[in-house]
């Protein structure tokens, strides 16, 4: 059975990601790609479904036992995680090193004190666990072959194959170290070279190590920080410069519900965000990178901006359900794809262009494509900026006038302008200043309600949306603004779970309402995130102090975030670690470092 989500480490190559249990139970990987099929899918299953144990041996009748502690090397992706039993100590080291060659999984086994017993259990199945491999010995090495792929298994340690799985037992003492590594390739090409596990770990840790030195925070949330910029550094696909969203589909929003998603791309809202906290902390190589990606994602066709790509900027991603899965803790179904993609979300236009006006006032290198790029959205806004559309939370309920999506593209407006104005475009400069007035105009009085002096979730609602709480961190209007007040108090007030934390909408009691689905959620992460920023600018810094601390808490014990968390069930839910709860988590540390509302 799988963990608790906040129970698994993530370690990663920047091309693909392993998740990691506290027991030693890697549940998910997929090779060699975020987005390829998994070769263990326990997370999403049973252990039929794939998975790989290493830790002390247990009796078959009894769980395995969880590591006494765990902790990354340093700032680093290298997992160490340490079992105090009655015959010692053992750590086990976790890591993937940043590819040059075949991508690999690598775990040393070292003695610490006594003589531990150990087992490797090791079961692999590809397809997300659907397909049996062919594993056999191969010049000395064992391999698993199924259609176009292949993983090799390489360990000093003597094999065994008993019941599908292959298995190793061996007993470490202090000093010594037993290597165990797999590695994927093609099944047509020929073997990946043979593993060099130390020499990998020392290059890893060089690698993180010069690649934090890079940070430009230093204020008193350095530890949070440093661990989320890690952590979106890992959802980077290091050849393209596409960010996935999480390395993970289908854990619940909804522990038991239907609110399944797979998240393993690249959603441009996401992306951009990520854009502004990589340039904000001093990586402009990851945002330089990001931006090509972009540029490459949207040519040809940039008024069609879809919500989200491939992490090469692939267009389709068709929706299927794995109908042999059942789901994390029975959340069904498993989904694959991401029927979404084709939705209307005028808030992407926004935040692209956000992104890139970002990356031009911080003097990352000019591209005149990109320019061209932010022209040619406005002059889809032109025409489109008064229909209806998803939203940012991506509802598969009817349309509607979102007014964070009308904001969003008074925001795009606003920065071509300041574009055209700095003198590195060229565009009808009076002509869009309209547009922003008309924009703005728009939405004060059709989204804002009077009577209770708060903005609403759509035109001629009542809901509220967190997203509102945008409204005055992209300048929309100034914090000091009643209407901002407001709107703030009153999401705090009607969105607030009892534990403070902040809800996205309401769904409770809603039959499939404004998102078409049914089932609840927990608070989303961001959407709380969003809330200390706006106390902080409305002049609550105490209180904002306080929320982010209490944010903080919610990580696991190595510092990371799912979406959201649930409020009722004390534990994390969502995609896991999720690039949309680390982005704000580092962009709230820097705006309370900067006002000074920190502890001590």
């Amino acid at each position: 059975m799988a963990g608790r989500i906040e129970d698994y480490a993530l370690i990663g190559d920047m091309q693909t990601a392993a998740l990691v249990c506290r027991d030693g139970t890697v549940d998910w990987l997929c090779l060699p790609r975020f987005d390829s099929h998994a070769i263990f899918a326990g997370l999403l299953g049973t252990e039929e479904h794939g998975f790989w144990r290493l830790g002390p041996a247990h009796a078959d009748d009894a769980e395995p036992p969880a590591a006494t502690r765990r902790y990354y090397r340093g700032d680093s992706l290298i997992l160490e995680s340490e079992w105090d039993t009655r015959r010692g100590t053992v750590r086990v080291t976790d890591f993937m090193p940043p590819r040059d060659g075949a991508p690999q999984l690598i775990r040393i086994v070292e003695g610490v004190s006594g003589r531990v017993p150990m087992r490797s259990a090791l079961r692999m199945r590809f397809s997300y666990g659907r397909v049996v491999p062919w594993v056999h010995r191969h010049e000395g090495r064992t391999v698993a072959v199924a259609g176009p792929d292949s993983v090799w298994f390489d360990t000093t340690a003597e094999t065994y194959g008993e019941d599908l799985t292959t298995y190793s037992d061996f007993t470490v003492a202090p000093g010594e170290r037993v290597a165990f590594t797999i590695s994927w390739e093609p099944s047509h090409k020929q073997p990946p070279a043979l593993p060099e596990p130390e020499q990998s770990l020392e290059a890893t840790e060089d690698f993180w190590r010069e690649w934090v030195e890079h940070c430009t925070y230093h204020g008193p949330y350095r530890e949070a920080v440093i661990r989320s910029l890690i952590t979106l550094k890992a959802l980077t696909y290091a050849p393209t410069g596409g960010i996935v969203a999480a390395p993970t589909t289908s854990l619940p929003e909804d522990i038991g519900g239907v609110r399944n998603w797979d998240y393993r791309y690249t959603w441009l809202r996401d992306a951009a965000i990520t854009l502004s906290s990589l340039l904000r902390t001093g990586y402009r190589e990851e945002a330089r990178a990001w931006r090509e990606w972009l540029l490459r994602a949207v040519a040809g066709d940039p008024e069609n901006l879809q919500i989200m790509y491939g992490i090469a900027g692939e267009r389709e991603l068709g929706e299927a359900e794995l109908d042999w899965l059942p789901g994390y803790e029975a959340s069904a179904p498993v989904r694959v794809g991401n029927g979404a993609a084709h939705q209307l979300q005028l808030d992407v236009y926004g935040e692209v262009t956000e992104a890139l006006h970002l990356a031009h006032m911080t003097g990352l290198a000019r591209n005149d494509y990109a320019s061209l790029l932010q022209l040619k959205l406005i002059r889809y806004l032109e025409k489109h900026w008064q229909e209806p559309d998803e939203g940012i939370w991506e509802v598969r309920g009817p349309r509607r006038h979102f007014v964070h999506s009308k904001v969003m593209a008074w925001v795009a407006v606003d920065r071509t302008i300041k574009l055209i104005e700095s003198g590195d475009a060229d565009g009808p400069l009076e002509e869009w200043k309209q547009l922003r007035d008309d924009i703005h105009r728009d939405v004060c009085e059709k989204g804002y309600d009077k009577e209770r002096n708060t903005f609403t979730q759509s035109y001629g609602s009542k809901e509220l949306d967190a997203a509102l709480l945008l409204i005055p961190q992209v300048g929309f209007l100034p914090p000091d603004d009643k209407r901002v007040i407001g709107t703030v108090e009153a999401i705090q007030r009607e969105l607030s779970t009892s534990d403070g934390f902040i809800l996205r909408y309401p769904t409770e009691g809603m039959d499939e309402g404004v998102d078409g689905l049914p089932g609840d959620e927990g608070a989303f992460l961001a959407c709380s995130f969003w809330m200390a920023d706006d106390l902080a600018m409305i002049g609550r810094v105490d209180e904002a102090r306080k929320l982010f601390e209490k944010l903080l808490a919610l990580r696991n014990d190595l510092g990371l975030l799912a979406e959201e968390w649930d409020p009722r069930l004390k534990r994390q839910v969502g995609n896991f670690p999720q690039a949309f709860s680390h982005v704000p988590l580092i962009d709230t540390a820097l705006r309370l470092t900067a006002s000074g509302a920190y502890g001590g």
